[in-house]
């Protein structure tokens, strides 16, 4: 018996998808099987992630990372499955797959998952490879990070394979160096040490803070999940030579924004 489903989603949609040498983590036992007593569990999870990252350097698409909290989310997401018989991406009343892997832990802006029922670890790699779908899920070169769970059950393996592009957690002072380094980049704009003004304007979703000081001659805020480069409003207004000064804040994101790592930034130039 095999059984396939394949998931992908992305941070603005969500879409379903046709259904190396390296030693375990410390943990992975207790990540991935639950218990260190099931020697079976572990060694398919761990074989199943080996088998992903041979075919992933042979397709050259770069080896992925074993990630503790996807695997976490990937074992009690495989638990249920395993409970459930039939398998899927969602049970009634359980989050889906990036909700799951945002409650473990995880950090990340795609999330892609593939699982199946199978009797052994090889069988179900190879039959992830046959599957346009979810063979585009385990070698995409858009993803960098992987957690692996097998449970038996009725004499067949249920397993889970997460996968995503991680996103590293920086904190507010991260930030802001990084968005004051691409503002440096691109300017002679001197950045203001005091982040106070910028970060009041970051909270509120209008206006400026009365007790932020002078209204700015420009005000950017905005939410993302990379900080790769800035927004274009706001390169343009950097470009005219017109300001000299630029504060730079960061806050907790506003809205509805889901199990998707996000930033929100504020940039007040004057």
């Amino acid at each position: 018996m095999l059984v396939l489903a394949g998931l992908m989603a992305g941070l603005a949609a969500s879409a379903p998808a046709a259904q190396g040498q390296a030693s375990a983590p410390s943990r992975y036992g207790d990540a991935v099987s639950g218990t260190r007593s099931d020697p079976d569990q572990r060694s398919a999870a761990w074989q199943i992630f080996e088998l992903a990252n041979e075919a992933r350097e042979a397709a050259g698409a770069g080896r992925l990372q074993w990630d503790p909290a996807l695997a976490q989310a990937a074992l009690e997401h495989c638990r249920r499955m395993a409970a459930e018989g039939p398998i899927a991406h969602q049970y009634a009343g359980e989050a889906d797959a990036a909700g799951r892997a945002g409650q473990a832990g995880a950090h990340f802006d795609i999330v892609e998952e593939n699982v199946a029922v199978g009797q052994s670890a090889a069988e179900i790699h190879e039959a992830w490879m046959r599957s346009p779908g979810h063979r585009s899920n385990l070698l995409s070169p858009e993803v960098d990070r992987v957690g692996v769970a097998v449970v038996q059950a009725r004499d067949a393996l249920y397993a889970v394979a997460d996968y995503s592009r991680g996103v590293t957690a920086l904190s507010a002072e991260q930030l802001e160096a990084q968005v004051a380094a691409l503002i440096r980049k691109q300017s002679n704009v001197q950045i203001d040490r005091d982040p106070a003004k910028a970060r009041a304007a970051c909270a509120v979703d209008k206006g400026f803070p009365g007790n932020a000081g002078a209204w700015p001659g420009f005000l950017m805020r905005w939410q993302d999940s990379e900080l790769k480069q800035l927004p274009a409003a706001l390169s343009q207004k950097l470009a005219t030579g017109q300001y000299h000064l630029a504060a730079v804040g960061s806050c907790a994101p506003h809205g509805e924004v889901g199990s998707f790592t996000t930033y929100r930034l504020a940039v007040a130039l004057y």
